[in-house]
């Protein structure tokens, strides 16, 4: 059960000094939305009325008879009786349109290859597969898994699939054999994509091989198409394997696209939770394709012929909204990286905004993080005008990195939108506009349409600045269905926790301007003496000290405390760890969170677990300190 938070008296008085940013003169005067507060009131007197205004951004084949049905709670469905389809927005719409010459991907790797595919050219690859994979029988309603790097192949594979009506299901190329099997086996997928191998390091990823152990265990799949990314060696299955090319050869280069339902699922996609069975996550048609589209238009304050970089990957939300679907429902062009930040050299994600004028940059406080540790001259090499919006995703940003982007990345002109949101939203859900003004290391105010609380266990909310369970109380099109072939795990899971509200599992606590500021998951949350500490919390604490880049907190076990707090710590380039900086360090978070944060040890690391998008695995740490065993830890990188 959730207790106050016990944060310190001083709390409020901390959120009264922090920082306020408000918009250059230049980006209010550009923006599509000026007043941030006017359009989130207006759009809570109706929000019905909002999604719909916002649906009709978007082709619908027969429009809709009803916009919401909640007579199934909590199986919601919006936009009944509409038929649609998510690729034919994303693509088939902007051909016989000026929008059809325009650059729709830009891709590089780190080997410093790249490829661009015009709107036209990827609608012709597009229906190329589309016919090659209705040959091999795939129709509405199955299932193709796809397990690939950050290649344009992984956005004609998803298209492929939405526009025939089959459910794709991308699984994070960095999941291990196992973990890639248990997800084609719960999707029971027919066809699995993947590569050959891809670059990481100057090093090749043998994908395939991870693939060949996987489908031992899957009796579902009956073709294997492989991408030839960088003529690696691999063995092959004639029976079952088949390279991409000779698959698609000769197909025509027109293809009809299915009229979908609104309600009909267009992907699952699933959860990297790696304690219990993943959660396949099912989102639809209509509402996903709504919701994403007004997103990436305000939240980046899109006009339409913007470079739109997100450094996710593919296989998660993130990648699936603002690398894929949201750019090409925009109709502007999405850039893709297949590699890491510092190859050859630290500066090389400012050498990419740089060379393809990108204008908006969209990335994880872990890679900001990392960023810092070399240095702000690596950005400041780079002369980057074409930049006009940042944003954040994937975890709480500390407001020491939020500044330092701000400063050497946006040059102060650029505003950064800190978003929250999840794979089970769909969309972004808590985030700024670039009209308002900004907090450093707040995620702003719900968007428009969406009404979201801090409230405890009975649900009622908490004072301000006192942390608590965050919740959504209302519906909105992007949110999921259920979760694919446990409706009942659905229930219990996002409905049961806090009655007449969908529970988002997150801690956070918002101050008197109504911003909402995340804390960390709710078992990321530490409980010293009776004190909830978020981990994000801690972790923010010790990056504010200047020789801190970034740091790792668990909670460790205490006879007299319960729990005690133990933190993994990075340093900046040229700092030494010693006992003196310890003590600095603890004096430096007992400043910033009170004697409650009672610190055990610290320990200086090169560096911590993560999964690929970004995301510290605290149970790993967690496990490694108390002799347990490490569980799946086919994320991490």
């Amino acid at each position: 059960m959730l207790t106050k938070a016990n944060k310190r008296e001083l709390t409020e008085v901390l959120l009264a000094s922090k920082k306020k940013y408000r918009p250059a003169k230049k980006i209010l005067a550009e923006a599509n939305i000026k007043d941030y507060n006017a359009i989130i009131k207006k759009s809570l007197e109706n929000p019905i009325k909002f999604w719909e205004e916002a649906a009709r951004d978007l082709v619908w084949f027969k429009p809709w008879r009803k916009v919401f049905d909640s007579s199934h709670k909590p199986f919601y469905k919006w936009f009944i009786g509409g038929k649609c389809n998510l690729a034919y927005n994303a693509l088939d719409k902007h051909i016989g349109t000026k929008i059809e010459k325009k650059l729709a991907i830009i891709w590089e790797d780190e080997t410093g290859r790249s490829r661009k595919l015009t709107y036209w050219e990827l609608y012709q690859e597009v229906n190329k597969l589309v016919n090659a994979l209705k040959k091999q029988g795939i129709r509405k309603g199955d299932r193709v898994a796809i397990y690939m790097p950050n290649i344009p192949e992984i956005a004609v594979a998803m298209l492929s699939c939405a526009k025939i009506g089959a459910m794709h299901s991308v699984v994070f190329a960095g999941f291990s054999a196992k973990a890639l099997a248990d997800r084609i086996n719960d999707a029971r997928a027919k066809i699995l994509f993947t590569a050959d191998g891809s670059f990481r390091r100057g090093k090749i990823i043998n994908y395939k091989e991870f693939v060949d152990e996987a489908i031992k265990e899957c009796r579902t799949i009956k073709k294997v198409i492989v991408v030839k990314n960088n003529k690696n060696k691999v063995k092959f299955n004639k029976r079952k394997d088949i390279w991409y090319h000779d698959f698609v050869k000769g197909m025509p280069t027109e293809a009809k696209c299915a009229q979908m339902d609104a309600e009909d699922p267009a992907f699952v996609l699933y959860t990297s939770g790696t304690t219990s069975k993943p959660k396949g996550v099912v989102h639809v048609h209509g509402g996903y394709m709504v919701g994403v589209l007004r997103t990436i238009k305000w939240v980046f304050d899109l006009h339409g012929d913007e470079r739109f970089w997100c450094t996710a990957d593919p296989g998660w939300i993130t990648g699936h909204s603002y690398i894929i679907y949201g750019p090409l429902l925009a109709g502007v062009t999405t850039v893709m990286y297949e590699g890491v930040p510092d190859m050859p050299k630290p500066d090389r994600i400012w050498k990419i905004v740089e060379k393809y004028k990108v204008n908006v940059f969209y990335t994880a406080p872990t890679l900001i993080r990392a960023m810092m540790k070399y240095g702000a001259k690596w950005p400041k090499m780079h002369k980057m005008p074409s930049l006009r919006i940042l944003g954040t995703v994937g975890e709480p940003i500390n407001p020491e990195a939020w500044e330092w982007y701000y400063k050497y990345v946006g040059k102060k002109r650029c505003p950064i939108m800190d978003t929250w949101w999840q794979t089970e939203t769909g969309s972004n859900m808590i985030t700024p506009l670039p009209c308002a003004t900004l907090k450093p290391g707040s995620a702003g105010k719900p968007f428009p349409g969406i009404k979201a609380e801090v409230v405890d266990k009975k649900g009622k909310p908490v004072p301000i600045g006192k942390g608590g369970y965050l919740v959504i109380i209302n519906q909105w099109p992007s949110m999921i269905r259920t979760i694919f072939n446990n409706p009942k795990r659905y229930i219990k899971t996002y409905w049961q926790e806090i009655k007449g509200a969908y529970f988002t599992g997150d801690v956070a606590f918002k101050d008197r301007d109504g911003y909402f500021w995340i804390q960390g998951r709710t078992d990321d949350v530490l409980k010293v003496a009776g004190h909830r500490i978020g981990t994000a919390e801690v972790e923010s604490a010790f990056v504010s000290h200047k020789s801190v880049v970034e740091a790792g907190a668990i909670g460790v076990p205490d006879p007299i405390k319960g729990e005690v707090i133990k933190a993994f710590v990075i340093l900046k380039q040229g700092v030494k760890g010693s006992d003196a900086l310890k003590l600095e360090l603890r004096k430096c978070v007992r400043k910033e969170i009170g004697p409650i944060a009672v610190i055990k040890d610290i320990e200086f690391v090169d560096k911590l677990p993560k999964t690929r998008s970004g995301k510290i695995m605290r149970r790993v740490l967690k496990a490694k300190e108390l002799g347990l065993p490490l569980g799946d830890t086919s994320s991490l990188v």
